[in-house]
């Protein structure tokens, strides 16, 4: 007899429930042993487990968890105080996921254009191919088209363009344009990196044009391409940057930073969060940053991310099924010949996890405390069960 099913079947889940984990590994309930190369999608950045982590979470859980943002909450002006000195900004909002982050963006650009310049300056600039979440601001600044179907009508005033394409943004940007939002590695969209030169002229224009520069840094935040934000890598300064998924390492948080000038249209009682910055995910985001923070671990994310990168084109040069590997610190994407789902079932068969980006790239996303010596168990299994092209 079928068991029956109380959760909706939105997701599409691997026949495995894990009871345990500990730094990059994970047990299931047969007591079978997984190497965590997606760590949650990006989430677990310090690993599970981690000591430091479950002991602020574990202190404050025993003090007080949730009052509301009618009061002041001392951990949550903590962490904006850490986060405005770790980066470009001044002020912060909380709420409690990526999707939500960025939400809070797209109405923060708009009440912005309509507060300076009135009707008409609404337009958002995003990207094909991009992944801002599944709400439908944020599924509408979304480039791909293929999750929206069947949710129209999505939210009005959004225009495309061609990802590292600065010809096709120039026409596209106008007096209308309020915000231009991006990824600097489009992570879903199958671990695209910026250029350089690209997101420059992308500042410009948006300089040109009074348009905030968005950056989506939901997935590259938090150590993950080696420097702590990944706007770091461009020598640029974003008017909104948006974090959440290793911000709390498994714990739901979401944050926007931003400057004064520009938070200050977010005046009382335009916008807001129920379980926003609360106290224990003020806590434990708090001790996050502070661990992923230090100059020796974003060392360790640049060496053992440029030692994975190089590791897996040594072993996987000239295979046929390997089109492209290409990452920036600890966020890869290995594109291959042939749809990649039997491949993932094989790694998961063999006991470790890796994701997908589309159809056809194997995605990395291991904790960020990964050593050479795990890296090597991968590489070494990813060329044994790499598919041989007849």
């Amino acid at each position: 007899m079928q068991k029956k099913q109380y959760l909706i079947q939105n997701y599409k889940r691997f026949p495995v429930s894990f009871v345990r984990g500990r730094g990059v590994y994970l047990w299931d309930a047969k007591r079978k042993k997984y190497l965590d190369m997606l760590a949650g999608v990006a989430v677990m950045n310090l690993g599970h487990g981690h000591k430091a982590v479950c002991s602020a979470l574990v202190c404050q859980a025993r003090e007080l968890w949730h009052t509301s943002n009618y009061f002041h909450i001392a951990p949550q002006e903590a962490l904006a105080k850490a986060l405005c000195e770790y980066s470009f900004a001044e002020e912060a909002f909380f709420c409690s996921s990526g999707a939500e982050a960025n939400e809070a963006a797209i109405k923060l650009a708009r009440k912005y254009g309509h507060d300076l310049y009135k009707k008409g300056k609404h337009e958002i600039i995003a990207f094909e191919n991009s992944f801002h979440g599944r709400t439908y601001g944020a599924l509408s600044a979304t480039g791909k088209p293929a999750i929206k179907h069947g949710f129209g009508p999505l939210v009005s005033g959004f225009v495309f363009a061609r990802f590292n394409d600065i010809k096709d943004v120039r026409s596209k940007i106008s007096a209308k344009t309020c915000a231009v939002i991006l990824e600097l590695v489009q992570g879903e969209g199958g671990v695209h990196i910026a250029r350089r030169g690209f997101i420059h002229n992308v500042a410009r224009l948006c300089k040109k044009y009074h348009a905030l520069l968005i950056v989506d840094e939901v997935q590259t935040g938090m150590g993950r391409c080696g420097t702590l934000f990944a706007y770091e890598h461009y020598g640029i300064k974003p008017d909104i940057m948006t974090l959440a998924k290793g911000l709390g390492n498994g714990f739901p948080i979401g944050a926007l930073l931003t400057t004064h000038e520009i938070g200050l249209h977010f005046n009382y009682g335009t916008h807001g969060a129920t379980f926003g910055g609360n106290f224990l995910a003020s806590a434990v985001g708090l001790r996050v940053l502070k661990e992923i923070g230090k100059k020796a671990f974003l060392r360790h994310v640049q060496e053992v991310g440029e030692y994975l990168l190089v590791s897996l084109k040594k072993a996987l040069h000239n295979h046929p099924y390997i089109l492209k590997i290409r990452g920036k610190g600890l966020m890869i994407g290995i594109e291959c010949a042939d749809d990649v789902d039997d491949l993932v079932k094989k790694f998961l068969q063999r006991g470790i996890i890796v994701g997908k980006a589309g159809e056809r790239v194997i995605r990395l996303l291991p904790p960020l405390i990964i050593t050479k010596k795990e890296i090597d168990i991968f590489v070494l299994e990813f060329k044994k069960l790499c598919p041989r092209l007849e």
